[in-house]
């Protein structure tokens, strides 16, 4: 059995899809009741507590952890969960990291990823940490402004990092759950290119068949907007990277590539794909 956490967001559920077809039984976990795709079972939890998640790993063979937001604020301790899998007598673990603990690693957030990946590294489980930049699907911040007025608002609309399918980064995870030949590695997620704010508006204009207006956001009012469903700790180390991102983190890396055969999907194939949320 393969225990997957946030199942129902934008990794986890094409993530839970693909191991169901694959034949795989898929325990799909997430806080609140959801549908899930066919063939799998689904479990209410919360990751907060990870004594409760004994019920849901005994048995398991494998996890794919996904820390929720609340996780990443100051005092949490996800470390737990990978102690409760060890004791539960899970054989395999693949953390969803974030690039950010190589290209940034003392930043507040990366610092706790840091110590999570080293918790899970010496866990005596078998492992893989995947490490995806910027997500495509961040773009759904947006989504409500669209809806209403045909207007993109962001930072930065002129400074583009090479954001990544969640679609990928769910195959790539399959991979590593299913792949023994995984096992140890580390590995960094982006998409094809490099792509701006204002890239990405002329994206969703296109599968639109609309105009789409981009409206340039301060930093202030960019981290107002994120501290209201984020910890403020990780709107501003996403808002350091979004704004003056390093060569690493406009590099176009090869492991999607590398693991899954094809070339990462360009944001674009995310837009014409993901529409009609902005309808």
């Amino acid at each position: 059995m393969i225990v997957v956490t946030g199942a129902t967001g934008n990794i986890g559920r094409p993530l839970t899809r693909a191991l169901a077809a694959a034949g795989e039984e898929v325990t799909a976990v997430s806080r609140h009741p959801a549908a899930v795709p066919d063939g799998a079972r689904h479990v209410v939890a919360d990751l907060a507590e990870p004594a409760g998640l004994r019920p849901v790993l005994t048995g398991a063979e494998s996890l794919f952890l996904l820390l929720s937001g609340d996780l990443h604020a100051t005092g949490a301790n996800p470390a737990d969960i990978v102690g409760e899998a060890v004791e539960s007598g899970v054989r395999r673990v693949v953390l969803l990291s974030t690039l950010g603990v190589v290209t940034r690693p003392f930043g507040t957030t990366r610092i706790a990823m840091r110590a999570l990946e080293d918790a899970v590294r010496e866990s005596g489980l078998d492992w893989a940490v995947l490490r995806p930049g910027g997500f495509a699907s961040n773009a759904l911040w947006w989504a409500e402004s669209v809806r209403a007025r045909r207007v993109v608002a962001a930072p930065f609309g002129d400074v583009g990092v090479p954001v990544v399918d969640p679609a990928d980064i769910a195959a790539v995870a399959a991979a590593c759950l299913l792949e023994d030949r995984h096992t140890g590695a580390a590995y960094e997620l982006t998409g094809p290119e490099v792509i701006t704010p204002r890239g990405q508006t002329e994206a969703l204009a296109a599968a639109l068949g609309a105009p789409v207006a981009f409206q340039e956001l301060t930093r202030e009012e960019a981290r107002a907007a994120m501290a209201r469903s984020m910890p403020a700790e990780l709107a501003e180390d996403t808002l350091d990277i979004l704004g003056s991102p390093s060569p690493a983190e406009q590099r176009v890396g090869p492991d999607v590539e590398r693991i899954l055969g094809r070339a990462p999907r360009p944001f674009a194939d995310w837009a014409a794909r993901n529409v009609d949320a902005f309808r």
